[in-house]
């Protein structure tokens, strides 16, 4: 009987959301693909297609996609990994940590809950690469099936996470610290694909050694993860520009009740939007902005005058 009552306080927990929800939700950290947010794509890619099925090897390869369709704005084009399958992307500029996000990985997934997934790691010379602490607490006793469902709120740092055309974000100062790896000069992301099974012989496995577990086997043309772009948020030339522009300043930065406004413009248009790209908020010539109705989480401050434009980021905390 205790066992029993335990097992009905425990199991709930088990799937109790722990992270950021699906696109149009509260709370959501996708990026759709015209956020002003995305300010370059990767230029080159290099793919390592693995198996359809890992565990079949006469089933052959996925032939949907390659290198070409990585390149340049996410628009659901796409090149399938398959099992295990390795893609590695570089810029034109070398990738930077700012404030929040500083790149975003695109699949194209066709709903909230069919998921692909895809570890994600990044090198700032080529040679050593380094994981983004993922996590999964989607259940690994039951197989999830070819076409079975995922609850995006139970994963974290891992590619995939949202559907067609909204992408999955990373932040480098997740890797602070970690010998071998200059978050501020990220010139390489490799997306290496999740092999969802959940046997032991093919497993893949998170931060906290629990198997991951998304559609398997996908035996299709287009098996594996779909990575459609690699969108970039900051990069060295962004750092630059943005220190020039120090005459547009926002403080406090992170802000609880209100964010201040300095710049030179007498007129202008500011628009603050949400990741996604949703315009929340618009004004003209407004120097002190309430920013206590909106959740805490990440912002962007669009500022238009007769000269130019300027985003920034800004951080509502609670």
């Amino acid at each position: 009987m205790k066992h029993f009552l335990f097992c009905l306080l425990v199991l709930p927990l088990l799937t109790v959301a722990q992270f950021a929800p699906p696109v149009g939700q509260a709370g959501t950290t996708a990026m759709h693909k015209d956020s002003s947010a995305f300010i370059n794509w990767a230029t080159f890619c290099n793919i390592t297609k693995g198996l359809k099925d890992i565990s079949n090897s006469a089933g052959g390869y996925p032939t949907v996609g390659d290198s070409s369709k990585v390149i340049a704005k996410a628009d659901n084009g796409v090149v399938s990994l398959g099992d295990g399958g390795i893609a590695i992307c570089t810029f034109q500029n070398a990738i930077t940590d700012g404030p929040g996000p500083d790149f975003a990985v695109f699949e194209n997934s066709f709903s909230d809950d069919y998921l692909e997934f895809g570890f994600v790691e990044v090198s700032s010379d080529g040679i050593n690469f380094f994981r983004f602490p993922a996590t999964c607490n989607i259940q690994d006793t039951a197989q999830t099936g070819s076409f079975g469902l995922s609850n995006t709120s139970l994963v974290n740092n891992l590619a995939g996470k949202y559907r067609a055309l909204y992408g999955t974000p990373f932040d480098l100062l997740e890797l602070q610290g970690i010998s071998g790896l200059n978050i501020n000069a990220i010139t390489h992301v490799k997306i290496i694909d999740v092999v969802g099974s959940i046997n032991a012989s093919y497993a893949t496995y998170d931060i906290n050694s629990n198997k991951i577990n998304d559609p398997w086997p996908t035996a299709f043309a287009s098996s594996g993860f779909d990575l459609d772009a690699v969108g970039v948020i900051h990069d060295i030339t962004n750092s630059v520009k943005e220190n020039a522009e120090d005459v547009f300043v926002v403080y406090p930065n992170p802000a609880k009740e209100f964010v201040n406004i300095k710049l030179p413009a007498v007129n202008f248009e500011l628009r603050i939007m949400d990741l996604t790209g949703n315009e929340l908020y618009k004004v003209n010539n407004v120097n002190k902005i309430d920013v206590r109705d909106l959740d805490a989480g990440i912002y962007f401050i669009e500022v238009k005058s007769d000269k130019k434009i300027i985003t920034k980021k800004i951080i509502v905390s609670e």
